[in-house]
């Protein structure tokens, strides 16, 4: 195939994978006639530039006609409409389309030449004020730059959104830093895991069985672990998957392993009891950070436990039957006998667990924990992993709560300025939905806890664990410990009339849900996946708005097992934005890759970002967009914490629509109403503890759409195995770490994940 140059305007760019770059493209060859299609990694450019393309014609069985680009050079425009569409297209910071219009009216075809040499000039131009047109200056030689380091990386398939990341973190250092140590840019840049990272290395010529590849093959298969849940991987298991992973020979990879192990840094090994053989010990490796925060967080319940003083001592001596007496004129209600055991667990033990179902009473014991800890004046501080359930824990209890985040006052880097040497003031403190509470964010916590203070940990051991890695409520609750622990049993009369608690603890014991006769729970039968996820919409656009007077936005949330497919999160997400917030004139929107963002959208984090907000935004924090400045490329979100965040559209990744989330997603969170995809596309997702946690996130209704024999598979199928933890043998004696295994207090994962 013969290779061609095609020389055009960038008039639209109508798709683009934000992973490699891919675009596909419609541009103006200035011949006449209609826009010609190209297709290839237009990494970095924009809307409005001329471009210099070479390549090869071909043709698409749907599309027709098409140039295949295989690199590009751009020519910056000539004409006043060039430069004009150029300048509006979103290139620069601090100039939409209306300023563009200003600019190009002042200078005509001298305007690129004012920017580039004499910016300064700007403030002629009606609107522009000083500060405005120092920005614009700043913004051009900022977008001059980053685009060199686009090219540079355009022959990696690096997508724009990560360049523009690598230039943020490095500066004019990023062509050297991607050149000499490119594996850095995994541990340093998020979005870059390991396998981008090994594309580059491979490009600028690092050896296939170089001792720094390997490291960081070994540091990313860990990581990917982390991901999965684990806190460690056996060191055989280690080797094969980093074997796999880099196809070099075992011998290479052990000796990598032995270094890194050495140098002590990046990776701890350790003789733990053996998962399955209690009389056997089994040789397991730690990323650094996970090894410190699971011996410190053990420490750390350890010396709350054994403390000596106790700021709730009041309750040591008092007469229970005339305080509950007292407690039940003032709530309304005789507590059960689980719940007063929990009651007097949380205020006369110093760390303590309190678990069960839907509808078995934890709320109101939580309440009933409060109301007495407020009677003696005791100082009480309220925490969730969530803000959604943060917002539900202070409506319960009438006292103000936080998210954990916010209790700690993280700060970026992750940091938190309360801890072990700065305690919160308090002397109890709930932390409410804690099976969501990851290693990291439960050693955070606990260090903040004073000496003689009380700690309770209340939530349902069934649901899913943590998003991140660990399984801190299940091994807290392991036997024998010695966390003292409640688990309720009993549903309360009312909460049997409800068809969600009713089916929440059918699918907990393996029983088929009742799907007739209940008039708060449905099933939808739809054995094609397609189809389902079809009706799925229909379902929370139209149908239960209809039927229930739901609002589809605020009051449903589709949840899926997945995120991929044709009844995942992510078609689903596509499919529910046309049917629910359409395009309509006038109303601004961005384009990211595949996604459109529009005013109103429902939106989520899912990174950890610590620079952002007052303490930070979370990997699962929930929000709605409120705001779409195409001048200054920014939008804004209110998060459900009701805290306004700005995001500049080159930190749009870090954002995905949530009208449809996976259930991993929604721990933590309550809805009205919520709509569960069941099909046979997720079979090897469809798990007891999936379902349950969907289920037992709705207070009103839940609405499954699919196959019965989908199913059935989800509520036959027993949760998957326990995660590689050992929380659980710290606590109870089993493991004690020697002098020397443990690594200095403190750290953080890296920001970089295994994202190819």
């Amino acid at each position: 195939m013969s290779r061609a140059v095609v020389e055009a305007v960038l008039e639209r760019i109508t798709y683009a994978n934000e992973e490699n770059g891919w675009t596909v493209a419609r541009v103006d060859t200035g011949r006449g006639g209609d826009l010609l299609t190209v297709v290839g990694a237009l990494l970095g450019a924009q809307v409005g530039e001329s471009l210099r393309m070479e390549g090869s014609w071909g043709s698409h069985p749907t599309y027709g006609r098409q140039f295949v680009v295989e690199n590009y050079t751009t020519v910056l425009p000539a004409t006043v409409q060039g430069i004009r569409r150029y300048l509006g297209s979103g290139l620069i910071k601090g100039i939409g389309p209306k300023t563009a219009e200003r600019i190009v009216d002042h200078f005509g075809t001298d305007t690129l030449d004012v920017i580039e040499q004499d910016a300064k000039q700007l403030i002629a131009v009606p609107g522009l004020g000083p500060k405005r047109t120092a920005r614009i200056a700043e913004a051009w030689v900022e977008q001059k730059a980053i685009k060199e380091v686009m090219v540079f990386l355009q022959s990696v398939e690096v997508s724009t959104s990560i360049a523009v990341r690598i230039y943020k973190k490095y500066g004019d250092d990023s062509i050297s830093v991607v050149r000499e140590r490119p594996y850095q840019l995994a541990a340093d840049v998020w979005g870059i895991g390991f396998l981008t990272a090994d594309r580059i290395a491979r490009a600028v010529g690092i050896p296939h069985d170089s001792p720094e590849r390997v490291k960081a093959g070994l540091s990313h298969a860990l990581s990917q672990s982390t991901d999965q849940g684990h806190c460690f991987l056996p060191e055989e298991r280690l080797i094969a998957d980093a074997v796999k992973l880099l196809q070099v020979d075992t011998g290479l990879v052990i000796e990598c392993l032995g270094e890194l192990a050495a140098e002590g840094e990046a990776v701890v090994r350790e003789k733990v009891p053996h998962p399955e053989d209690p009389a056997d010990e089994l040789t397991v490796v730690y990323l650094t950070p996970f090894h410190r925060a699971e011996v410190s967080l053990a420490a750390q319940l350890t010396r709350l436990l054994r403390a000596s003083d106790d700021r709730l001592a009041a309750f040591g001596e008092i007469d229970w039957d005339k305080a509950l007496g007292w407690l039940a004129g003032r709530t309304g209600a005789e507590l059960a006998t689980e719940q007063r055991d929990a009651v007097r667990l949380a205020l006369t033990r110093k760390v303590a667990v309190l678990t069960g179902g839907p509808g078995c009473g934890k709320s109101f014991t939580v309440r009933s924990v409060v109301e007495l800890a407020r009677a003696k004046r005791a100082k009480v501080v309220l925490a969730a992993p969530t803000g959604r359930a943060a917002k539900r824990l202070a409506e319960l209890t009438g006292a103000e709560a936080s998210t954990v985040h916010r209790l700690l006052e993280l700060k970026p880097g992750g940091d938190a300025a309360y801890d072990r040497d700065r305690p919160l003031e308090a002397d109890l403190v709930v932390v409410d939905e804690a099976s969501m509470l990851d290693l990291l964010l439960a050693n955070k916590l606990v260090k903040a806890v004073a000496p003689g203070a009380h700690l309770l940990l209340v939530g349902d051991v069934d649901q899913l664990p943590s998003v991140g890695a660990g399984e801190v409520l299940r091994d807290l609750l392991a036997e024998p410990g010695p966390v003292p622990a409640v688990r309720l049993t009993r549903i309360f009369r009312q909460a049997q009339q409800s068809g969600v608690v009713t089916n929440a603890h059918r699918i907990n014991a393996g029983e088929h849900p009742l799907t007739r006769g209940l008039d708060d729970f449905f099933l939808f039968a739809e054995d094609d996946t397609e189809a389902a996820g079809a009706l799925t919409v229909d379902v929370v656009a139209r149908r239960i708005p209809r039927r229930f007077g739901l609002d589809p936005r605020r009051d449903i949330q589709v949840l899926t097992p997945m995120h991929r497919g044709p009844a995942g999160a992510g078609a689903l997400n596509g499919l529910l934005q046309e049917a629910i917030s359409p395009a309509r004139p006038g109303l601004p929107e961005k384009r990211v890759g595949g996604r459109i963002f529009r005013v109103g959208d429902k939106v989520t984090q899912i990174r950890n970002n610590y620079d952002k907000g007052a303490n930070g935004v979370f990997n699962g924090t929930g929000g709605r967009v409120t705001g779409l400045d195409l001048d200054e490329q920014r939008l804004t979100v209110l998060t459900e914490e009701d805290e306004e965040i700005g995001y500049d559209f080159t930190e749009l990744d870090e954002l995905s629509h949530a009208y449809a989330v996976t259930i991993h997603r929604s721990q933590g969170s309550e809805y009205p109403c919520v709509v569960v995809p069941v099909t046979t596309s997720a079979w090897m997702m469809l798990q007891r503890n999936l379902l349950y946690t969907a289920v037992t996130r709705a207070k009103k209704l839940v609405v499954l759409v699919g196959s019965r024999r989908a199913l059935g598979q989800a509520v036959r199928t027993a949760s998957a195995g326990r995660r590689f933890t050992a929380l659980d043998a710290r606590l109870d004696g089993r493991l004690v770490t020697r002098p020397g295994d443990r690594p200095s207090a403190g750290g953080e994962p890296p920001p970089g994940g295994p994202i190819g």
